[in-house]
Protein backbone atom coordinates (compact mmCIF):
# COMPACT_ATOMS: atom_id res chain seq x y z
CA UNK A 1 0.00 0.00 0.00
CA UNK A 2 1.48 3.35 -0.99
CA UNK A 3 1.47 6.45 1.15
CA UNK A 4 -0.87 8.12 -1.33
CA UNK A 5 -3.69 5.67 -0.63
CA UNK A 6 -2.79 4.57 2.88
CA UNK A 7 -5.78 4.98 5.22
CA UNK A 8 -3.59 6.30 8.06
CA UNK A 9 -1.08 9.03 7.18
CA UNK A 10 -0.06 10.00 10.70
CA UNK A 11 -0.33 8.29 14.05
CA UNK A 12 1.79 9.58 16.89
CA UNK A 13 -0.44 8.54 19.80
CA UNK A 14 0.99 6.08 22.31
CA UNK A 15 -0.98 3.13 23.67
CA UNK A 16 -0.58 4.64 27.13
CA UNK A 17 -2.39 7.84 26.13
CA UNK A 18 -5.15 5.88 24.43
CA UNK A 19 -5.63 3.57 27.39
CA UNK A 20 -6.06 6.64 29.63
CA UNK A 21 -8.80 8.11 27.41
CA UNK A 22 -12.14 8.54 29.14
CA UNK A 23 -13.96 10.89 26.72
CA UNK A 24 -14.42 10.09 23.01
CA UNK A 25 -15.70 13.17 21.14
CA UNK A 26 -16.89 12.95 17.53
CA UNK A 27 -17.83 15.63 15.06
CA UNK A 28 -20.80 14.59 12.91
CA UNK A 29 -20.76 15.59 9.23
CA UNK A 30 -17.92 14.14 7.14
CA UNK A 31 -16.61 12.41 10.28
CA UNK A 32 -19.14 9.73 11.24
CA UNK A 33 -19.56 9.13 7.52
CA UNK A 34 -17.10 9.60 4.68
CA UNK A 35 -16.96 12.94 2.92
CA UNK A 36 -16.86 10.86 -0.26
CA UNK A 37 -20.61 10.32 0.18
CA UNK A 38 -21.05 13.95 -0.91
CA UNK A 39 -23.95 14.23 1.55
CA UNK A 40 -23.09 17.68 2.88
CA UNK A 41 -23.41 19.11 -0.63
CA UNK A 42 -27.18 19.05 -0.12
CA UNK A 43 -26.89 21.25 2.96
CA UNK A 44 -24.49 23.57 1.18
CA UNK A 45 -26.99 24.09 -1.66
CA UNK A 46 -29.85 24.68 0.74
CA UNK A 47 -27.82 27.32 2.59
CA UNK A 48 -27.43 29.25 -0.65
CA UNK A 49 -31.14 28.92 -1.38
CA UNK A 50 -32.10 30.18 2.07
CA UNK A 51 -29.72 33.16 1.95
CA UNK A 52 -30.93 34.08 -1.54
CA UNK A 53 -34.54 34.08 -0.38
CA UNK A 54 -33.95 35.65 3.04
CA UNK A 55 -31.86 38.56 1.75
CA UNK A 56 -33.50 38.83 -1.70
CA UNK A 57 -30.19 38.18 -3.47
CA UNK A 58 -29.39 36.56 -6.78
CA UNK A 59 -27.94 33.06 -6.48
CA UNK A 60 -24.32 34.04 -7.20
CA UNK A 61 -24.38 36.90 -4.71
CA UNK A 62 -25.97 34.70 -2.06
CA UNK A 63 -23.29 32.09 -2.68
CA UNK A 64 -20.50 34.63 -2.34
CA UNK A 65 -21.93 35.96 0.92
CA UNK A 66 -22.39 32.44 2.26
CA UNK A 67 -18.70 31.66 1.77
CA UNK A 68 -17.62 35.05 3.08
CA UNK A 69 -19.54 34.50 6.31
CA UNK A 70 -18.12 30.99 6.60
CA UNK A 71 -14.56 32.31 6.55
CA UNK A 72 -15.18 35.35 8.73
CA UNK A 73 -17.54 33.89 11.36
CA UNK A 74 -16.84 30.15 11.38
CA UNK A 75 -20.25 29.26 9.95
CA UNK A 76 -22.56 30.96 7.47
CA UNK A 77 -25.25 30.88 10.17
CA UNK A 78 -23.12 32.91 12.56
CA UNK A 79 -22.58 35.58 9.93
CA UNK A 80 -26.29 35.81 9.18
CA UNK A 81 -27.04 36.21 12.86
CA UNK A 82 -24.29 38.78 13.50
CA UNK A 83 -24.74 40.91 10.41
CA UNK A 84 -28.35 40.39 9.40
CA UNK A 85 -29.97 39.70 12.79
CA UNK A 86 -31.45 36.41 11.61
CA UNK A 87 -33.29 34.02 13.94
CA UNK A 88 -31.43 30.70 13.52
CA UNK A 89 -34.36 28.30 14.01
CA UNK A 90 -35.87 28.63 10.52
CA UNK A 91 -32.45 28.46 8.86
CA UNK A 92 -31.48 25.25 10.68
CA UNK A 93 -34.82 23.59 9.98
CA UNK A 94 -34.54 24.42 6.28
CA UNK A 95 -30.92 23.44 5.61
CA UNK A 96 -31.14 20.19 7.60
CA UNK A 97 -34.24 18.96 5.78
CA UNK A 98 -32.25 16.68 3.46
CA UNK A 99 -32.27 13.21 1.93
CA UNK A 100 -30.35 10.76 4.11
CA UNK A 101 -30.61 7.79 1.77
CA UNK A 102 -27.09 8.20 0.37
CA UNK A 103 -25.62 7.60 3.83
CA UNK A 104 -25.02 3.92 4.56
CA UNK A 105 -24.43 2.43 8.02
CA UNK A 106 -20.89 1.19 8.62
CA UNK A 107 -20.93 -1.99 10.76
CA UNK A 108 -17.20 -1.78 11.49
CA UNK A 109 -17.55 1.79 12.78
CA UNK A 110 -20.54 0.83 14.91
CA UNK A 111 -18.67 -2.08 16.45
CA UNK A 112 -15.60 0.07 17.10
CA UNK A 113 -17.54 2.92 18.75
CA UNK A 114 -19.65 0.55 20.84
CA UNK A 115 -16.46 -0.97 22.26
CA UNK A 116 -14.96 2.34 23.37
CA UNK A 117 -14.62 2.52 27.15
CA UNK A 118 -15.84 5.66 28.86
CA UNK A 119 -17.99 8.53 27.63
CA UNK A 120 -18.94 8.82 23.95
CA UNK A 121 -20.17 12.21 22.70
CA UNK A 122 -21.14 14.03 19.49
CA UNK A 123 -20.13 17.69 19.08
CA UNK A 124 -21.40 19.31 15.88
CA UNK A 125 -21.76 22.78 14.40
CA UNK A 126 -25.12 21.54 13.16
CA UNK A 127 -28.23 21.35 15.30
CA UNK A 128 -28.96 18.64 17.87
CA UNK A 129 -31.89 17.54 15.73
CA UNK A 130 -29.56 17.12 12.76
CA UNK A 131 -27.17 15.06 14.89
CA UNK A 132 -29.98 12.77 15.98
CA UNK A 133 -31.32 12.38 12.44
CA UNK A 134 -27.97 11.67 10.78
CA UNK A 135 -26.40 9.54 13.52
CA UNK A 136 -29.68 7.69 13.91
CA UNK A 137 -29.81 6.93 10.19
CA UNK A 138 -26.22 5.68 10.43
CA UNK A 139 -27.32 3.38 13.30
CA UNK A 140 -24.87 5.09 15.66
CA UNK A 141 -26.89 7.54 17.77
CA UNK A 142 -27.82 4.99 20.43
CA UNK A 143 -24.12 4.44 21.16
CA UNK A 144 -23.56 7.99 22.43
CA UNK A 145 -24.08 9.30 25.93
CA UNK A 146 -24.88 12.82 24.75
CA UNK A 147 -24.78 15.26 21.85
CA UNK A 148 -23.92 18.95 21.65
CA UNK A 149 -25.30 21.12 18.85
CA UNK A 150 -24.75 24.69 17.75
CA UNK A 151 -27.66 25.84 19.93
CA UNK A 152 -26.00 24.41 23.07
CA UNK A 153 -23.03 26.73 22.57
CA UNK A 154 -25.23 29.80 22.19
CA UNK A 155 -24.92 29.52 18.40
CA UNK A 156 -21.19 30.19 18.67
CA UNK A 157 -19.47 27.69 16.35
CA UNK A 158 -16.26 25.75 16.44
CA UNK A 159 -13.45 26.81 16.13
CA UNK A 160 -14.16 29.72 18.50
CA UNK A 161 -12.88 28.75 21.98
CA UNK A 162 -15.96 29.58 24.07
CA UNK A 163 -18.26 26.71 23.04
CA UNK A 164 -15.55 24.12 23.68
CA UNK A 165 -15.47 25.29 27.29
CA UNK A 166 -19.27 25.09 27.51
CA UNK A 167 -19.13 21.58 26.05
CA UNK A 168 -16.46 20.42 28.49
CA UNK A 169 -18.36 21.81 31.46
CA UNK A 170 -21.70 20.36 30.37
CA UNK A 171 -20.35 16.83 30.02
CA UNK A 172 -17.61 16.92 32.64
CA UNK A 173 -14.89 16.40 30.04
CA UNK A 174 -11.31 16.36 31.31
CA UNK A 175 -9.26 17.41 28.26
CA UNK A 176 -6.14 15.47 29.28
CA UNK A 177 -8.26 12.31 29.10
CA UNK A 178 -10.12 13.14 25.87
CA UNK A 179 -9.78 12.51 22.15
CA UNK A 180 -11.47 14.63 19.48
CA UNK A 181 -12.35 13.35 15.97
CA UNK A 182 -12.94 16.02 13.27
CA UNK A 183 -12.76 16.56 9.52
CA UNK A 184 -11.97 20.27 9.86
CA UNK A 185 -8.34 21.18 10.49
CA UNK A 186 -8.99 24.45 12.30
CA UNK A 187 -11.62 22.91 14.61
CA UNK A 188 -8.95 20.73 16.21
CA UNK A 189 -6.68 23.57 17.33
CA UNK A 190 -8.57 24.35 20.55
CA UNK A 191 -8.88 20.66 21.57
CA UNK A 192 -5.12 20.28 21.01
CA UNK A 193 -4.34 23.38 23.06
CA UNK A 194 -6.57 22.03 25.84
CA UNK A 195 -4.55 18.81 25.92
CA UNK A 196 -6.79 16.46 23.94
CA UNK A 197 -5.64 13.89 21.40
CA UNK A 198 -6.65 15.17 17.96
CA UNK A 199 -7.71 13.00 15.00
CA UNK A 200 -8.22 14.53 11.55
CA UNK A 201 -10.59 12.44 9.41
CA UNK A 202 -9.99 12.91 5.69
CA UNK A 203 -11.22 11.36 2.46
CA UNK A 204 -9.34 10.79 -0.78
CA UNK A 205 -12.70 11.27 -2.54
CA UNK A 206 -13.29 14.47 -0.65
CA UNK A 207 -15.89 17.07 -1.45
CA UNK A 208 -15.91 20.11 0.75
CA UNK A 209 -17.92 23.29 1.04
CA UNK A 210 -14.91 24.78 2.81
CA UNK A 211 -11.48 25.92 1.57
CA UNK A 212 -8.84 23.24 0.96
CA UNK A 213 -6.61 24.59 3.74
CA UNK A 214 -9.47 24.21 6.23
CA UNK A 215 -10.61 20.70 5.38
CA UNK A 216 -7.92 19.28 3.09
CA UNK A 217 -8.57 16.29 0.87
CA UNK A 218 -6.39 13.38 1.86
CA UNK A 219 -4.16 15.59 4.03
CA UNK A 220 -1.38 15.28 1.47
CA UNK A 221 0.88 17.98 2.96
CA UNK A 222 1.16 16.68 6.51
CA UNK A 223 4.67 18.12 6.93
CA UNK A 224 3.20 21.61 6.72
CA UNK A 225 3.28 23.44 10.10
CA UNK A 226 -0.49 23.85 9.82
CA UNK A 227 -0.75 20.19 10.84
CA UNK A 228 1.40 20.46 13.97
CA UNK A 229 -1.65 20.27 16.24
CA UNK A 230 -2.85 17.01 14.67
CA UNK A 231 -1.89 13.71 16.31
CA UNK A 232 -3.59 11.30 13.92
CA UNK A 233 -4.66 11.55 10.27
CA UNK A 234 -6.86 8.81 8.87
CA UNK A 235 -9.28 8.36 5.99
CA UNK A 236 -10.90 5.31 7.63
CA UNK A 237 -12.15 6.07 11.13
CA UNK A 238 -13.66 2.63 11.74
CA UNK A 239 -10.44 0.90 10.73
CA UNK A 240 -8.23 3.17 12.87
CA UNK A 241 -10.41 2.65 15.95
CA UNK A 242 -10.44 -1.10 15.37
CA UNK A 243 -6.68 -1.34 14.89
CA UNK A 244 -5.71 0.92 17.79
CA UNK A 245 -8.39 0.34 20.43
CA UNK A 246 -9.17 -3.36 20.12
CA UNK A 247 -5.67 -4.50 21.21
CA UNK A 248 -5.97 -2.32 24.32
CA UNK A 249 -9.21 -4.09 25.26
CA UNK A 250 -7.62 -7.54 25.04
CA UNK A 251 -10.09 -9.11 22.62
Amino acid sequence: MTQANAPHKRDRVTDTRLSDTAHWIFDLDNTLYSAGANFFAQIDVKMTEFISRYLSLQHDEARRLQKQYLVEYGTSLSGLMAVNGMDPAEFLDYVHDVDLSMLKPNPQLRAAISALPGQRLIYTNGSKGHAKNVAGHLELFDLFHGSFGIEDGGYIPKPKPKPYGIFNQQFGVKPQQAIFFEDNLRNLKVPHDQGMITVLVTSDEDWSHEPEDVRPSGAANITDPAYDHIDVITSDLGLWLTERIRPLLNY
